[in-house]
Parts: structure tokens; C-alpha cells; sequence
């Protein structure tokens, strides 16, 4: 099995919402109480309890009295993933076999590092300060099973597959070039756009923050070299003159 994705066509959705209950009902994931804000896009934004949402984007029509997009809202499973670069503790953070960016909560120490470090401002945190966003499902995945969003799709918007297969059905379909096809060394949530990326409400051209990329390539490496000067040190010094020895003016007081 190469690397596993999803497909988002939004031309297709019909903003039936199906995935965003079936995202719910898999990872047993309580209702967010929201107030009526005009719109029946509904929650407003991803939530500690709300792995996918769609997005709905309504724009002016020549043939119609409005245009409706329906995007949907979810993590990117980054190739090159910013929230795994910065995060400091040991496999909070980790990529399964099939690709995805999963995380474990008993690992994680709350920092919020990973959110600024997002190029699309998915983690979120539950009220115990645990990261907590979508996992691609990776449970069902490593059992031959597809992500509960894709399974419940009605009309194709979502499809989940090889990436590989994935981006051939696209091109097959018409769509010349697909977000996130390179886009930070490939994503694992990628778009079939008819118009232009920020039309949907997307970054045009997502990007890691260099402070992010900086300390991954510069400082992690200096403060691991460091301690480990340290520790050598330290190493040396017990071999050359044993353990420090109290001294006998101080052994009576």
C-alpha cells in the first residue's frame, strides 16, 4: 500500500454535511452548541470536537441567483508537516504507514506550538490542553478500511484512495492542476479546484514559517549537539577524576 489520501472535489459536494456527522460518530465526538449567525454553515470553525467541517463559500452567478461551493475543512496531512517539526515531545506527533499526521494525546504537553506552525490553522486543543484534529482515520486505514468521512460520501466529493490513483482521476476528470499535488512535499487532503484556490477560502501558496523551518534545521541540531557536549563532558570528566569526593573539613559539619 503507497500512501493513502483524500480527494476533495467541490464542484460535487451538495453540503449534505453527511461526513462532518460521520466524522462525529466515529471518533465519538460530542455536538458543539452554536448560535444562529445568519448562515446555515454550521459550526462556524473546526473545533477540539469537530475534526471536519465544510466550508460554505457563496459567490455571484451569471445563470443563477447564486453560486455555492462547499469545501471541505480539515487537516492537511502535510508530507512536509510543520506541526512535526516543531513539536518537542517524542511521538505526540507521528506519521502512520499509510501517511497521515496522527497524534497521541498521552504525549502531548500542550505547548500550542503546532498551531502557529500550521500553514492552515487546523490543531486545536480540548479542555485537558490536548491537541486534538483530524487523524485521517488512521485506525480504519490500517485495518484496509477508508476514513468514515469518505464512506459516507454520497456523491464522490470525497474519495479516499492510493495518492498516486488519486491524482490520476483528477487529471482523467479535467482538472490540470490539483491543490496540493506539490504543495509542501504533497498533501494528504488534496482539492480538485474548478477556479482559483482562494476563491474556496484557501491559502493560494501554503508555506511552513521560516522560524519554524529554522529551528528544525538550525537550533534543534545545535541543542542536541550541546547536550550532548554536556553529557561527554560530564563522561570525561568521572573517567579522568572519579566521582567528586566530599572533603574531610566538610564530612564532620
Amino acid at each position: 500500500m503507497g500512501r493513502m489520501s483524500i480527494l476533495v472535489s467541490p464542484e460535487l459536494c451538495i453540503g449534505c454535511r453527511g461526513c462532518q456527522t460521520a466524522c462525529k460518530e466515529w471518533n465519538q465526538l460530542s455536538g458543539v452548541k452554536t448560535e444562529n449567525r445568519g448562515s446555515t454553515e454550521n459550526p462556524p470553525d473546526l473545533t477540539p470536537n469537530t475534526f471536519n467541517k465544510i466550508r460554505y463559500v457563496e459567490l455571484p452567478s451569471e445563470t443563477n441567483m447564486v453560486r455555492w461551493l462547499f469545501v471541505s475543512q480539515r487537516c492537511m496531512h502535510c508530507g512536509d508537516a510543520g506541526c512535526m517539526k516543531i513539536c518537542p515531545a517524542p511521538g505526540a506527533l507521528f506519521r502512520t504507514d499509510e501517511g497521515a499526521v496522527a497524534f497521541d494525546k498521552d504525549k502531548c504537553v500542550g505547548c500550542k506550538l503546532c498551531v502557529t506552525s500550521c500553514p492552515f490553522n487546523v490543531p486545536r486543543y480540548d479542555e485537558k490542553n490536548k491537541i486534538s484534529k483530524c487523524h485521517l482515520c488512521a485506525e480504519r486505514i490500517a485495518n484496509r478500511l477508508e476514513p468514515a468521512c469518505t464512506k459516507t460520501c454520497p456523491t464522490g466529493a470525497l474519495r479516499f484512495g492510493e495518492r498516486d490513483a488519486l491524482l490520476g482521476l483528477a487529471q482523467k476528470a479535467g482538472y490540470a492542476k490539483v491543490y496540493g499535488q506539490a504543495d509542501l512535499e504533497g498533501l494528504g487532503a488534496m482539492y480538485a479546484f474548478m477556479d482559483a484556490p482562494k476563491i474556496y477560502g484557501m491559502n493560494e501558496n501554503p508555506a511552513i514559517p521560516e522560524s519554524v523551518v529554522f529551528w528544525d534545521n538550525v537550533l534543534r541540531p545545535l541543542a542536541y549537539l550541546g547536550l550532548a557536549g554536556a553529557v561527554a563532558a560530564s563522561l570525561v570528566h568521572y573517567v579522568a577524576f572519579g566521582p567528586k569526593k566530599i572533603e574531610e573539613g566538610k564530612k564532620d559539619e
